[in-house]
């Protein structure tokens, strides 16, 4: 084993956290500058309407998202463990 095949293992488990968590996170990201702005515009300032529909737009993002991600994450946990031996060594 050498460092190519570390970094290369370590560039592809990066790649593959970043496109697994991106949709959700850039869904969350949208639905928390949605409610921000309807915050600022209405002057309501409770701490809880920031809150609740982030968490149900990550839900409903898993619904949508869930499957693909697992597949993502099955092919990547498949490829690690098909190359185990020649990581251990």
């Amino acid at each position: 084993m050498n460092s190519n095949m570390v970094i290369s293992f370590a560039k592809e488990g990066i790649y593959t956290v970043l496109l697994v968590s991106g949709p959700l996170l850039v869904l969350a990201l949208a639905v928390g500058l949605l409610v921000s702005i309807f915050q600022a515009t209405t002057q309501i300032q409770e701490q809880t309407l920031a809150f609740i529909p982030k968490i149900v737009a990550v839900m409903i993002g898993l619904i949508f998202f869930g499957p693909w991600m697992l597949t993502h994450m099955v092919e990547f946990a498949a490829s690690v463990f098909s190359n185990l031996n020649v990581l251990v060594g």
